[in-house]
């Protein structure tokens, strides 16, 4: 298991170690958001798997650290890149496992689930292409494979909680209805991802895959949320071109400062998550279809919001966040 330590990650180990699976997870010496947490800090994270530290960068270390120690019938993958940066994305969601791939070939490995993403298939940013690549990748390398594109995650949908309860309008881009997704809690998305490894029907397939209920905008996240605080709903727009602004403003200056042509790809991904919808996108209209986007699981976006705003624990974001 890769990628163990984020949030879908440590769900996916906790649904793989109650289905019976015995779980070996691979973590760099500074795992976790920012790379805050130490070895030690990692297994009390993994309660019911082993934990071993290796550098996915190198194939030696995989070698030495995992693959020449034992046989494994699968890998599970949940890792990907910090910040979605270039450089990052091509190290991480590419190079690092291409390493992988290799060295689980060589031992016989049967198996490789992969958590993608939805958004690659309207691919306009880096991290998305690195995706593509690997996808490809993998699709092509004889093993059996599980491609699962989720759509957006409930961490990345609760970055303005604290801004409206604290008496702010929700921020919306546009009329708030340019977009929508079915978005899908960390537990939901952990079962369909353990189950790749039993429902032969997930077998050699990419899988987009979103949670229950209907597709639903940013604005009617932002009057539900207003609605569970009883107050009357309060939005600010942004207009989408102002994105656009930012963006070329970056990326001028970042071919004189090149620590700013970062800063201006992660300003090209607020833009592309303010204005393309996380559905399935149709081939032949261009459009993206909220009924072929699959269903799965049982707790709504809604339903946590209302956890957290009785108290629940919210999620670290990390390099996610934005508002």
């Amino acid at each position: 298991m890769l990628g163990a330590t984020g949030t879908i990650g440590r769900a996916t180990v906790g649904a793989l170690v109650q289905r019976g699976h015995e779980v070996v997870c691979l973590v760099r010496a500074r795992a976790g958001i920012g790379g805050s947490s130490a070895p030690a800090d990692t297994v009390h994270l993994l309660h019911g798997a082993a934990v071993r530290v290796v550098d996915p960068a190198d194939p030696a270390s995989l070698r030495r650290g995992v693959f020449d120690g034992g046989r494994f019938d699968a890998v599970l993958s949940c890792m990907a890149s910090r910040t979605g940066a270039p450089k990052d994305a091509w190290a991480v969601d590419f190079r690092a496992h291409m390493n992988i791939l290799d060295a689980a070939k060589q031992s016989g490995v049967g198996h490789f689930v992969l958590l993608s993403a939805i958004c690659v298939q309207k691919p306009l940013l880096a991290f998305q292409h690195a995706k593509l690549a690997f996808e490809e990748a993998l699709t092509t390398s004889g093993m059996r494979y599980s491609i699962v594109r989720p759509t957006a995650f409930f961490k990345s949908l609760s970055g303005q909680i604290e801004r409206v309860r604290g008496g702010r309008p929700y921020l919306i881009f546009g009329d708030g209805t340019l977009t929508a997704c079915k978005p899908i809690s960390d537990a939901d998305l952990a079962e369909y991802i353990a189950g790749c490894l039993d429902e032969e029907s997930r077998w050699n397939r990419i899988l987009p895959i979103g949670g229950p209920g209907p597709a639903i905008t940013p604005r009617q996240q932002g009057e539900t949320l207003f609605q569970l605080l009883g107050r009357p709903a309060r939005f600010r727009s942004v207009p989408p071109q102002l994105l656009d602004v930012i963006v070329a403003g970056l990326g001028a200056v970042g071919r004189i400062l090149p620590p700013l042509a970062a800063k201006a790809e992660l300003a090209r991904i607020g833009r592309y998550y303010a204005t393309e919808s996380m559905l399935v996108l149709n081939p032949r209209t261009g459009s993206y279809d909220a009924d072929a986007t699959p269903s799965t699981g049982t707790e709504t976006l809604f339903d946590f919001y209302r956890a957290v705003l009785g108290g629940g624990r919210m999620p670290d974001r990390g390099d996610h966040a934005v508002f």
